[in-house]
């Protein structure tokens, strides 16, 4: 017999083996596997029947709330829009009643943006932290926000933090070269100036067709001249 064919009946022989073990153990093991596809089956299938029966249904009641609140957000009737007016939602109600939904996520985003505006920073931080949608804009935005929140209260390390996570979230000409200047304007406001020419940097060689990046040149010149000295 040549040693090819010996090889090859070693490895038909090998093959036949490993199914016989694949058999052995699942006979041994059949209740356990079968304990264990049943649970997978419950999981999957509860998944979907939370989905379709209590979900979907909140987000639709949810969005027949929201677009009084969005409406008067629009105006400005800030009040309105977080309180609502009797007969519709405000977004703090959306947000407790529809926290599982779309809609709810982006409930809390408003509210943290409206009480940004009012001042109310900490409550404004707290919202936007439950911000959970996955919007390219407005979850950088949220985190941004939450930057400037900190900002106002004085603590520009915080605040800092946040920006560089909004300059990298979802990366994109409007809301990355926007905090990256915000960055680079704390780290200067820091002293850290060798972090603020990087951050500049980053805008002049990837989004210099950005406002940001038209006029990012004055400050990268000063960045880089302070950490010179």
């Amino acid at each position: 017999m040549s040693k090819k064919k010996h090889d090859e009946e070693e490895v038909i022989v090998d093959i036949g083996g490993s199914y016989n073990k694949a058999e052995q153990f699942i006979e041994n093991n059949k209740q356990t596997i079968t304990y264990v596809v049943a649970a997978i089956l419950v999981v999957v299938g509860g998944y979907f029947g939370y989905t379709k029966l209590y979900v979907e249904p909140l987000e639709l009641e949810a969005a027949e709330q929201v677009w009084k609140a969005q409406s008067y957000f629009d105006q400005d009737s800030l009040d309105l829009a977080m309180y609502g007016d009797g007969n519709y939602m405000g977004f703090e109600e959306i947000a407790d009643e529809y926290g599982a939904t779309k809609t709810g996520a982006m409930a809390n985003y408003y509210m943290g943006v409206i009480l940004l505006r009012k001042g109310e920073y900490e409550d404004a931080i707290d919202y936007l932290n439950n911000y959970s949608g996955n919007d390219i804009i407005i979850s950088a935005v949220a985190l941004g926000a939450i930057g400037d929140a900190y900002m106002e209260l004085d603590s520009p390390d915080e605040a800092l933090n946040y920006y560089k996570q909004a300059s990298q979230k979802n990366a994109n000409d409007f809301t990355s070269a926007l905090y990256l200047m915000k960055a680079g304007k704390v780290s200067e406001a820091l002293g850290d100036y060798n972090d603020a020419v990087g951050f500049y940097q980053e805008i002049k060689d990837n989004y210099p067709d950005t406002k940001e990046g038209r006029e990012v040149e004055k400050y990268l010149a000063r960045a880089q001249t302070l950490a010179a000295n």
